[in-house]
């Protein structure tokens, strides 16, 4: 049930992503003012993330490959492909993504200027993406 959940929320968090990155790149192009809309976007974006970072810290302990952690090591986990993804990379590279919308999403309230503030959101939101969508285990997904 929390695996579903978790994967399904992936979805909403790859939509807001995408939504604001694309809808800040827009604006630049069209130079547009910052507007309210922008701003609720880019909050869904941050709320979004989070609340998937909650799913996932329970269903990282909650699993049965936490475990693996006390039967094999970390030298047996990093040998096996698919241990070495679910217990560490994808884990890291989701709290970095997380790390990097709530640093984008803080500097670009700071900003004064439209362009700077769609800067923000479109360069840590951006690479919050690519690395989210870098360290997805496909062959499961969804699943």
């Amino acid at each position: 049930m929390l695996k579903t959940i978790h994967s399904f929320w992936a979805y909403v968090v790859l939509i807001t992503l995408i939504l604001a990155v694309f809808r800040a790149l827009k604006s630049i192009i069209l130079k547009r003012e910052y507007n309210p809309k922008m701003f609720q976007l880019a909050l869904l974006a941050l709320i979004v993330n989070h609340i998937q970072f909650l799913i996932s810290l329970f269903l990282y302990f909650s699993n049965e490959r936490f475990s693996m952690w006390f039967e094999l090591g970390l030298s047996e986990i990093l040998e096996v492909t698919s241990y070495r993804l679910y217990l560490i990379e994808h884990p890291i590279a989701n709290v970095i993504a997380i790390t990097l919308v709530t640093v984008g999403y803080s500097k670009h309230k700071k900003q004064r200027l439209s362009f700077k503030k769609y800067k923000s959101i479109i360069v840590f939101y951006l690479l919050a993406l690519l690395l989210i969508l870098s360290r997805i285990p496909w062959e499961v997904w969804p699943g």
